[in-house]
């Protein structure tokens, strides 16, 4: 005869079956997190041109000319699942995203993806040189695999606090197929470490650190903002990335260098961003001279912080007067 304990695990095991069965049932099949599941045959080779569209006609607020001048900083990318992000709009930047937005370095950066890696949810690092301007274009060969067919990507802008532009978890496949071609227009990022307004702001920790933003022509919304663009719906592209699927035929690989352009690509052409003249406020009147009751004037002025560029609007008067009252006359001796 079986004892009671053995009739309470048997009817325990027969009630966690039921559960499981009743769970799976309601579950469903699993499917990819966002549809990101790549299901094509083989790896897909491709070409990454990175141009940067950073001119003082584009944006000629505070543009960098020296010190540094305007340049970017070397492309840093990696191909991963959706099990791994470089960085997020809305989240808090990660060691290596701060380290690489605000100085350049990208160690930690590099240490994470290996680490990723390791895990299988990284499947390549990639990088190409900096560009010495604002204007123009670096390369490099991508192979993707389905098993990591996401691609994200930094560039940081030099000088700046902590801003760079980049790309974040783009999906290269649909399905079963390899995408051709995708061209995307990229705009500022905000670190959310350094708490600087202008390029060539000193340093300046933003305590505790914010989430990463992006920046707009009003966001954020100061007059001493680089960025500070209130006539602008929106900003000029300051970069984009091209990436182009590659035929690859045994024995030939065309070569790529940094700052050539392929011939299949034109560069683009913005209209320039009108910049209106920006001045300080009026100083304190001051005292008059001569006799206030036959024509004694007073005088006021304001000094251009920012000179108008691009048919923007014109300065106004830096000087004024006005005839004096008797309590502020001075009288010459």
């Amino acid at each position: 005869m079986m004892s009671s304990e053995h009739l309470t695990c048997g009817w325990l095991q027969q009630l966690l079956v039921v559960l499981l069965k009743l769970c799976l049932s309601f579950a469903g099949p699993l499917r990819p997190l966002n549809g990101t599941e790549c299901t094509a045959k083989g790896p897909a080779s491709y070409i990454l041109v990175f141009t940067g569209h950073w001119s003082p006609q584009a944006f000629p607020k505070q543009y960098p000319l020296f010190r540094p001048p305007a340049q970017w900083s070397k492309l840093i990318a990696v191909s991963h699942n959706r099990h791994f992000r470089l960085w997020e709009e809305g989240a808090p930047a990660s060691a290596g995203v701060q380290s690489f937005a605000e100085i350049g370095v990208t160690v930690e950066l590099m240490k994470a993806a290996k680490e990723a890696r390791k895990r299988r949810t990284v499947g390549a690092m990639y990088r190409t040189a900096g560009i010495p301007n604002g204007i123009g274009h670096s390369s490099t060969e991508l192979l993707m695999q389905p098993r990591s067919s996401l691609l994200s990507l930094l560039v940081k802008m030099i000088p700046s606090p902590d801003w760079f532009v980049g790309v974040d978890s783009l999906n290269l496949c649909e399905g079963r197929q390899w995408k051709q071609e995708v061209t995307i227009d990229l705009q500022p990022y905000d670190a959310g470490t350094d708490s600087g307004f202008t390029f060539s702001s000193p340093n300046f920790p933003t305590s505790p650190p914010e989430n990463i933003t992006k920046i707009t022509s009003q966001l954020p919304n100061h007059p001493a903002n680089s960025f500070y663009y209130p006539r602008l719906k929106e900003l000029p592209p300051i970069a984009s990335i091209k990436i182009t699927r590659q035929i690859r035929s045994p024995g030939h690989q065309a070569p790529m260098s940094n700052h050539i352009l392929p011939n299949s690509i034109s560069p683009q052409r913005f209209s320039a961003t009108p910049l209106d003249c920006e001045v300080s406020l009026w100083s304190s009147w001051g005292l008059c001279l001569g006799p206030c009751s036959r024509g004694g004037v007073r005088h006021r002025t304001r000094y251009i912080l920012l000179r108008p560029a691009n048919a923007g609007v014109p300065c106004p008067e830096l000087e004024e007067q006005t005839e004096c009252v008797p309590h502020s006359c001075m009288r010459v001796q």
